[in-house]
């Protein structure tokens, strides 16, 4: 009898409560830390280019801020990410960086000179490459391969709840004070702040962090060095990541686009905060999914529907078909994000993660840098539908070439 009942207790345990297992009291804190990180973030990143566009900045200025701001993310990212493993230490970099993101955001509401917008963006990206590369090796060291997709697709859930009620508090506050943009930059700082006092209740355990014995000679590009000794199948993934990346400019272009068909602010900030919405709302199931299927079978599919969002950007001006278009992209964020983590994390032995994924970011902020600006440069040359057709046209060419390589780790 005792057997019948450890067995159903067994089954209960592994199938109805199998969040209850995989999220661990470290991923939900973190989860929280970046919900009100991205809370603050994005009450600013929707209303930029609206802000830029009004004060005179051109959309290729817009491009190279953008470029240059992610550029030091990325770059920071392989940097910290080998400091960290080195040290064989995680907290400190994540408590670091997000209290740089914090500072960063009441900077704005000081000037309006192009070298001071540039000075704020980019505190707050450096933030962001500090955190990123230990952060996200915390929360490979909470999961296993079986359910890294979940974890990373809970995480990445959890930012972007964040993401969708930080647009939303832009769009409220500005629709009773419209064009107050610099008091909506200080008032960004709270929830930024929040994130910093949140890490506070994270404990980091030695045990579960290995330090590496050799002496990392770590420097900007240190990411350069660790593709040297990296394994054969880290990268040929990281080639057709990349290839995407480099042609993947930033987001602003999106909400450009709908500001250039004649939608009024609260009408992009809105649609932005759907696309937040749907993002949220698909990550976690489809990390589930993605632990289910395979992770490059999920990163494939958002990549095609990518394609099938730029092409309609390229030929949309309805409000309407934006809002499709936009739910479309969500979906596209959530198969592609963490699950591009999580596809690296498996490919590498656990003491490398953090310095494997801040080199993919060392290369993909290269890329994005060169994205944004050949973006900014192609809509000021050619306009928007070349350009949205080009970054298509781009993207197939780097799904065809993973779908047609084989890797360990999917």
């Amino acid at each position: 009898m005792h057997v019948f009942y450890y067995t159903r207790l067994r089954f209960l345990k592994i199938y109805l409560h199998p969040t209850m297992r995989v999220i661990t009291k470290t991923v939900w804190i973190l989860s929280l830390v970046s919900l009100f990180t991205d809370v603050s973030s994005e009450m600013l990143y929707p209303v930029m280019p609206l802000f830029l566009k009004q004060i005179g900045y051109s959309a290729i200025f817009i491009g190279v801020l953008e470029g240059i701001a992610e550029a030091v993310a990325g770059l920071t990212k392989s940097y910290f990410g080998k400091k960290s493993d080195a040290m064989g230490k995680r907290l400190p970099f994540v408590q670091f960086g997000y209290g740089l993101s914090a500072i960063s955001k009441p900077l704005l509401a000081i000037f309006i000179y192009p070298w001071w917008i540039f000075f704020s963006r980019t505190l707050d990206r450096l933030g962001k490459g500090i955190r990123t590369g230990a952060r996200d090796a915390m929360l490979s060291d909470e999961s296993t391969a079986e359910t890294r997709g979940r974890v990373f697709g809970f995480h990445r859930s959890m930012d972007t709840v964040g993401a969708v009620f930080g647009p939303l508090i832009a769009l409220l506050y500005l629709y009773f004070h419209p064009e107050d943009y610099k008091t909506l930059f200080i008032v960004a700082f709270v929830p930024g702040l929040l994130a910093l006092l949140s890490t506070l209740l994270i404990k980091e355990y030695k045990k579960n962090i290995p330090a590496k014995k050799e002496i990392v000679q770590a420097g900007l590009f240190a990411f350069t060095s660790y593709w040297k000794g990296s394994p054969q199948a880290y990268k040929k993934l990281l080639f057709g990541l990349l290839l995407f990346a480099l042609f993947n400019s930033s987001d602003v272009f999106l909400l450009l686009k709908m500001k250039e068909s004649g939608l009024g602010d609260t009408a992009v900030i809105g649609v932005y905060i759907f696309y937040n919405l749907v993002y949220a709302l698909a990550s976690y199931p489809v990390g589930i999914l993605a632990d289910k299927i395979g992770l490059k079978k999920i990163f494939l599919l958002g990549l095609f529907i990518f394609a099938i969002v730029y092409t309609g950007f390229a030929l949309n001006e309805n409000i309407y078909v934006f809002i499709f278009l936009f739910s479309l992209y969500g979906l596209y964020a959530a198969a592609t994000e963490g699950i591009s983590k999580a596809w690296i994390s498996n490919m590498v032995p656990k003491t490398e993660t953090a310095s494997a994924l801040g080199s993919y970011s060392g290369f993909q902020s290269i890329c994005t840098l060169i994205a944004s600006s050949l973006c900014g440069f192609l809509w000021y040359e050619f306009g928007a539908i070349f350009t949205f057709l080009f970054t298509a046209g781009i993207t197939l060419i780097a799904a065809i070439y993973l779908s047609g390589t084989k890797f360990s780790g999917n």
